[in-house]
């Protein structure tokens, strides 16, 4: 199963009955299904299908659906509301005009608003289904668009996520290989390092002492970060080759690759060993934005 990114574009369009149709679909990046669905006024149970369709073939992103329906053969006709001339009726004959006005006329009266409604003929109760199944159809087809999309973008993620990985192991590898990691150079610096806090050990606790020294030797490990990193980098790689839905789960394991990177810099006290953390930083940072993209 392949990757998928949440950025894509779909356009489908069609004609039936006497009605031309299209739908426009677009998505970026979101923490969930954020779906804006607009329809004309005349397809409400279209919408409410349609957004069922969306929302079970999409599971994250911000998803703009746009539906635009015309009729072609502009064979509006004209209705007369006889509710609204009754009234108008009674009206006028209940209260008389003044003698300086003249009578109501025919075309006066159908000039009031409302008398006279220009409404476009009502499609049969077959001629409707037959339009809104269509609808629903080609919404399918913008659907398969989309996600083709999303599916293509979200393979090249997936390389370039691939590349990331790869380089975070490498510039761990490097950290692990570093002279400073050298047991022969850890002894040397927790020597100095003693020897300083030995300086006033007159003034210092035994039970201090002995407490500075041992942190001054975890401080100085990095084992435990660089073995975190790998089992990080190694689930990274597992969830992209399953594929499927897996950008939160790769957004949490970026996080966590953060977390052991920023404190093997701060347990860093080597210019080598600094420049390979702040590279491998630059690295995660860049790894956790691609991310984002993923759905």
């Amino acid at each position: 199963m392949s990757i998928h990114s949440m950025t894509g574009f779909a356009r489908v369009q069609g004609a039936v009955a006497a009605f031309r149709y299209a739908w426009e679909i677009k998505s970026v990046n979101a923490k969930g299904l954020d779906l804006r669905l607009r329809a004309p006024p005349d397809f409400d149970s279209v919408e409410i299908k349609a957004r069922e369709k969306i929302a079970a073939r999409l599971a994250r992103g911000a998803v703009f659906a746009n539906l635009v329906a015309k009729r072609e053969d502009e064979s509006q006709v004209a209705r007369l509301n006889r509710v609204a001339l009754d009234a108008l009726l009674t009206a006028l004959s209940e209260r008389p005009p003044p003698a300086n006005i003249g009578p109501a006329t025919l075309d006066g009266l159908l000039a009031v608003r409302g008398v006279v409604e220009i409404v476009e003929p009502e499609l049969s109760d077959a001629d409707r289904a037959e339009l809104d199944a269509q609808i629903l159809g080609s919404l399918d087809e913008a659907l398969n668009a989309l996600i083709a999309s999303r599916a293509a973008e979200g393979d090249a993620l997936a390389a370039v996520l691939r590349q990331r990985l790869d380089r975070i192991s490498i510039l761990a590898a490097q950290a692990d290989a570093a002279p400073a990691r050298q047991p022969e150079a850890i002894r040397a610096r927790l020597k100095q390092q003693l020897a300083r806090l030995l300086e006033n050990a007159d003034s210092l606790d035994p039970a201090r002492l002995h407490q500075e020294a041992a942190l001054l030797a975890v401080r100085a490990d990095i084992r435990e970060e660089l073995d975190r990193l790998k089992a990080h980098v190694d689930s990274a790689s597992k969830l992209l080759a399953a594929g499927g839905p897996i950008g939160r789960r790769l957004d949490f394991l970026a996080q966590e690759l953060g977390r052991e990177t920023n404190t093997l810099c701060a347990k860093s006290n080597d210019a080598g060993l600094s420049a390979i953390g702040l590279e491998l930083k630059i690295e995660v940072e860049q790894l956790r934005e691609q991310v984002q993209n993923i759905e």
